[in-house]
């Protein structure tokens, strides 16, 4: 169907409110295409989009529909799911309680027990309260770091893990049977489920095992000055407990600290996004700190800023501060004789190269899946089950996302805080700071810089520019970027690889992802986001020193879209 004959049998039912109905009559044409030339879908972190009346946004009628499908999904796939139950989670969104009720509803008249929180918790506590009171699954209303006008959804399995493709292939199969989003309904069952708030219980016990990672306990913790703010997300009590629980000096960046849905006291909730550090850098020179730590709001993604040895605050990405992290804490536990001689570390295939090298360094082995944090809980439970598989060690992402301990499967701020601040401080008592501390993993094991770029293609003409970059990425790989040409590729939705004109398989799902390697050494991978209308370029090069590779990516990205003509 057109997105205008969807749009008129949304403004011609009787079940869309009056208030709905206005904001549709007020709609531009743009507006209405973008709204309602798709159904809302799943894509590598559940359903996220624009909340508003419409089939392509977060609203009543679609997590309803995607409700029923999931409680259909659990009564088709566990014997036992009404007495096992799920769990429900929230961040601090416009409709992120009325998501959570509505879902917790339409769960207890499936006869399935659910559990809620009385309040926002972060997404790694859900993943942990999911495996805390062995539920057969999990829902997150989340849309993580995304801009204030939108919301999400994303499911986990009894793990405490998100879907990966194999289990939501089901799901989606089932949601995509159902009636429209409006008709949808099901018969309550004669003795609807109960509907649990979890005490305190579920937040003592997290909170007990985040404190646990810690390595150097006893690091002097006076004088070492932290900003934390959680961007008005959901990490603000657990991590508070923690840092006093700990010892360190912390200053909470307070008009960031309220669960403001409007993100009044920041420019960006994303730790992405430089402008998410103005204001925790300007409270820092406040007070003269050395460390910034931020979560996202859903409090599963850690940013991080420092003082550095030039008297100058800085942030690093996501790739540059967990290869950091990942080296103290292999070095750490190879000198206190903890780390695994048959450990593995775990991060994505558009990932710095880095990490692999850190983890081959400490005779770790590395394993990379395609993006999605869910992809890496998934082989932890895999290996846990296996029983014979090699120990984990530390899983990351690009994207400001690391897990420690596998306590939670999901990446987790909170865990991350705990270490970034164990090993800035760890240094700072060596009196290096972390620009230091980067210039030596340069020196140890190359210079890399990764930067990420991307492009936004709204509506239905842009969703079909995406389709049409990627295919032409797809169908001829072998093109030419800022004079350097491509001598290898991995295609993964052929799910072929060639490298010196040797082909292989790629075992792997299929995923829209292509990767180029170049004769200068330069990785380039491209990817639709599977949260957002973008396209990503994950743009990664290595040199013998900084001059060698100062530059060269925003160089990269403006010859490869000359090259695309985008």
């Amino acid at each position: 169907m057109s997105a205008l004959s969807e749009y008129k049998r949304w403004l011609n039912s009787s079940k869309v409110s009056k208030e709905d109905k206005q904001i549709l009559q007020a709609m531009t044409d743009a507006e209405i295409d973008d709204a309602f030339f798709k159904n809302v879908e799943f894509g590598t972190a559940g359903m996220r989009g624009i909340i508003g009346p419409g089939t392509n946004r977060l609203n009543l009628f679609t997590v309803r529909k995607a409700t029923i499908g999931f409680a259909t999904y659990l009564l088709e796939k566990f014997p036992k799911c009404k007495e096992q139950g799920v769990v429900i989670s929230h961040d601090n969104r416009h409709m992120s309680r009325e998501f959570t009720l509505l879902s917790a509803k339409v769960l207890s008249e499936f006869g399935i027990k659910t559990f809620i929180f009385d309040s926002l918790r972060p997404t790694p506590e859900l993943s942990y309260a999911v495996r805390f009171v062995k539920a057969c699954g999990g829902i997150m209303i989340t849309a993580s770091h995304n801009p204030k006008e939108h919301n999400g959804y994303k499911v986990y399995d009894e793990t405490g893990c998100q879907l990966v493709p194999d289990k939501i292939s089901r799901l989606v199969e089932i949601i995509n049977s159902l009636p429209n989003e409006l008709d949808v309904d099901y018969v309550s069952v004669k003795n609807p489920a109960e509907i649990i708030t979890l005490d305190k219980e579920v937040d003592d016990a997290y909170v007990k095992d985040v404190e646990s990672i810690v390595i150097n306990k006893d690091l002097k913790k006076s004088g070492f000055k932290i900003v934390f703010t959680p961007n008005h997300g959901t990490s603000y009590v657990n991590a508070m407990r923690v840092f006093s629980d700990l010892g360190y000096e912390v200053y909470p960046l307070k008009k960031q600290c309220t669960p403001d849905p409007d993100f009044s006291g920041t420019l960006s909730p994303n730790p992405e996004d430089a402008r998410s550090f103005i204001e925790p850098i300007k409270y820092a020179q406040e007070i003269g700190a050395d460390l910034i730590v931020m979560t996202d709001p859903d409090g599963d993604r850690c940013g991080l800023g420092f003082l550095s040895s030039e008297g100058k605050y800085e942030t690093l990405t996501g790739n540059q501060s967990a290869a950091m992290l990942m080296d103290y804490i292999f070095s750490q536990r190879k000198q206190n004789g903890t780390l695994s001689k048959n450990g593995v570390m775990y991060n994505t295939v558009v990932t710095s190269s880095l990490g692999k090298e850190i983890a081959t360094y400490y005779e770790v082995k590395c394993e990379q899946f395609l993006t999605g944090f869910k992809f890496i809980g998934h082989q932890i439970d895999h290996y846990e089950k296996l029983g014979s598989g090699p120990k984990f060690e530390f899983g990351y992402e690009e994207s400001y996302g690391c897990l420690i301990a596998p306590f939670a499967r999901d990446k987790d701020a909170l865990q991350a805080i705990t270490m970034y601040c164990e090993m800035a401080l760890y240094y700072f008592r060596k009196g290096l700071r972390l620009d230091e501390v980067w210039e030596d993993l340069g020196k140890r094991f190359g210079y890399h810089e990764d930067v990420v770029y991307s492009l936004t293609f709204n509506g239905s003409e842009g969703n079909k520019q995406m389709q049409d970059l990627m295919e032409k990425l797809h169908s001829n790989p072998y093109i030419e970027v800022n004079g350097a040409k491509v001598i290898g590729v991995e295609d993964y939705l052929k799910l072929i690889s060639i490298h010196q004109n040797k082909e292989e398989k790629i075992n792997l799902p299929k995923s829209n992802l292509i990767k180029l390697f170049f004769d200068d050494k330069t990785i380039i991978a491209v990817r639709p986001s599977g949260t957002e209308p973008k396209v990503k370029f994950y743009i990664g090069l290595v040199g013998s020193n900084k001059k060698e590779i100062s530059g060269k990516a925003e160089a990269f990205y403006q010859s490869l879209k000359k090259t695309l003509k985008i």
